[in-house]
């Protein structure tokens, strides 16, 4: 392990991505915000013209809603390139700039077509069979059929447009605490120097972290985890006045369009039924009980008087190889996916060997993993890669995020080009799940099998039930706040430590600085979106289990079934999307079905130690 971070220009270029198909430089880019400046005010020719109906057809809406996608395409390509500069390294003021430049022209852009939806609205205020006969009757318009009935479903939460018109205004400010949050974690915090496994004096970073967390050393990891968490709780005031203010900005965008609470406002724009949500938790509560033995096993096995949470993360097998280079992760990424078929696994290769892919860390580069990109370009994955089994594992999750990118703007028109959310998490988990199974179908050694068996567990501790918590600290944070409870470090801390007592139960010690672990949670900028790694996680093992021929069905059936998923985008709702593709999150039987498999791998578990 290097003892110091390498800056972005020491970096080789066959370790970072091509940003060539969101723009080819940096004067490609200011050229193409310039060009878009104009176009963006010219919407404003449509504005109150919409309601224009000729012999029953809405010609001027098309024209309008055509010319809408026409800039949206062109702009969302180089706004990802704004960000995905900065994100390379924070510290480079230029792409700060370009940022700042980017999410001028988004809201300038959310102002100008601000009318759209009210006067979209306003033809089918008497009767909406006005606009389904426009729908019928104006070519080129039933394209956008599925979009304007979801225009029709959010009628009641869409206002006049002098009003829509100021909160799009208001938008940049609301999103003040996320950029500030970033800011703050991403170029600002440092964490100084630990000890590593040989004594070295080493920068931990956000990537090191996790990768440190695993060494055998119990007390490389003590260093690490308190070394870590000594610098949020530095900052624990600042950082709680940051989420507050994201917290307020959720209530108040939801008060203001009149939904009963932000987890309303959340859940109703992918058209999610709450029950999800509380179904998820309810349901995960019925089986807190094995994460409780969980835990008594990882104290049991690792031999200690007391399990800390800095124990949470090191393998159970003493002293087995598990560095991954990331050619051979690759190698055995790929060889995972062939269930999925060719063509997948050939447009995966391709990908990966192709300037979609950022590996590794540099000073100022985001932490954690990411796959973006837009439509008309291709799909890109940041990833911080260090050699750990854990990393080859990202890279499928990452992988999965791209295929279903890749597919999705294949198949599906620009409108319906991206997959909501709420789907977002299954590709991603699917390609996790084939790899586990790949591997531990490819080795005979009972030690790797072991390893392999309790790394599921805790992806199923770290994506199923952890991030059940977090959903839980989301609903009652901002149920505080909405009842008028202040949002003080003090309340927030014990909200959290409550929880963990109920998650974890009584064989870990709860450090007091474990009770600060929601502040560095970056998801929690983006409220109401960690729920969705559960409830993917089920949804994925659903599919996977088809996939590799442990159902009825025929896995080639399955695979071609489940590709149908991969290509659907937002062409219908994600419950839709879902249920057709045979795996119905409405119900609680997928996650009832996740964990009867993380009950199964306990049990092997348990017989192995």
């Amino acid at each position: 392990m290097e003892t110091k971070q390498k800056k972005r220009n020491e970096v080789p270029d066959e370790y970072k991505w091509n940003l060539d198909s969101l723009a080819t430089s940096d004067k490609a880019w200011k050229e193409g915000i310039d060009s878009l400046s104009s176009k963006i005010d010219g919407l404003s020719r449509f504005k109150g013209r919409l309601g224009e109906i000729q012999d029953g057809k809405a010609n001027t809406l098309l024209e309008c809603l055509n010319e809408q996608a026409a800039i949206s395409e062109p702009f969302y390509r180089l706004y990802v390139y704004a960000n995905m500069k900065l994100h390379e390294d924070a510290n480079e003021t230029k792409y700060q700039g370009f940022v700042d430049i980017s999410e001028q022209m988004r809201i300038q852009l959310m102002a100008a077509e601000s009318f759209i939806v009210p006067e979209i609205l306003a033809i089918a205020e008497k009767d909406e069979s006005v606009l389904l006969n426009c729908i019928d009757t104006t070519p080129g318009l039933e394209l956008y059929r599925h979009s304007l009935m979801d225009t029709l479903r959010n009628k009641a939460h869409v206002l006049s447009p002098e009003i829509e018109e100021i909160l799009a205004r208001v938008y940049e400010l609301g999103e003040a605490p996320d950029n500030i949050y970033s800011m703050m974690t991403t170029a600002d915090i440092k964490f100084g120097t630990v000890k590593d496994e040989e004594g070295k004096t080493i920068e931990l970073t956000h990537g090191r972290y996790g990768a440190m967390l695993e060494s055998y050393n119990r007390e490389v990891r003590k260093e690490v985890w308190h070394t870590y968490y000594d610098k949020y709780w530095y900052l624990k005031n600042t950082i709680t006045t940051t989420y507050s203010a994201n917290v307020k900005k959720d209530v108040f965008f939801a008060k203001t369009r009149k939904h009963d609470s932000a987890l309303n406002a959340a859940l109703f724009s992918d058209n999610i039924p709450m029950e999800v949500y509380t179904g998820l938790i309810d349901t995960i509560h019925e089986f807190l009980p094995q994460m409780h033995r969980y835990i008594k096993m990882r104290k049991k096995a690792l031999d200690l008087p007391e399990l800390q949470v800095y124990d949470l993360f090191t393998p159970l097998v003493k002293q087995i190889d598990t560095k991954t280079p990331y050619a051979e992760a690759v190698e055995k990424v790929l060889a995972s996916l062939a269930p999925l078929g060719e063509e997948y696994v050939s447009a995966s290769k391709a990908g990966l060997s192709n300037g979609w892919i950022d590996i590794y860390e540099n000073e100022g580069k985001r932490s954690g993993a990411y796959a973006w990109g837009a439509y008309g370009g291709h799909p890109y994955i940041l990833m911080n890669y260090v050699d750990k089994v854990d990393d080859m594992f990202t890279l499928a999750h990452e992988l999965g995020h791209a295929m279903h990118s890749y597919y999705s703007w294949k198949s599906q028109p620009y409108i319906y080009s991206d997959y909501t959310i709420f789907l977002a998490e299954v590709a991603s988990t699917v390609n996790e799940a084939l790899l586990m199974d790949y591997l531990l179908k490819s080795t005979d050694c009972a030690d790797l099998t072991t390893y392999l068996i309790n790394t599921w567990l805790n992806q199923f501790r770290s994506t199923v039930f952890r991030q059940t918590k977090f959903a839980e600290f989301e609903m009652i944070a901002h149920r505080m706040a909405e009842e008028g409870e202040p949002l003080t470090t003090e309340a927030l801390n014990k909200v959290y430590r409550d929880l963990n007592v109920k998650y974890y139960g009584d064989s870990l010690v709860l450090d007091d600085k474990l009770d600060l672990e929601w502040a560095r949670i970056p998801h929690f900028y983006r409220a109401f979106y960690v729920y969705q790694y559960a409830t993917g996680y089920s949804a994925a093992m659903a599919f996977a289990n088809r996939i590799l021929g442990k159902t009825d069905m025929s896995s080639a059936a399955a695979s071609e079934k489940y590709l149908e998923f991969l290509k659907a985008g937002s062409s219908d709702y994600s419950i839709n999307i879902l249920k057709n593709a045979g795996v119905d999150m409405s119900s609680p039987e997928p996650v009832r079905e996740a964990m009867t498999l993380f009950t199964k791998l306990l049990d092997d578990m348990e017989g192995r130690l």
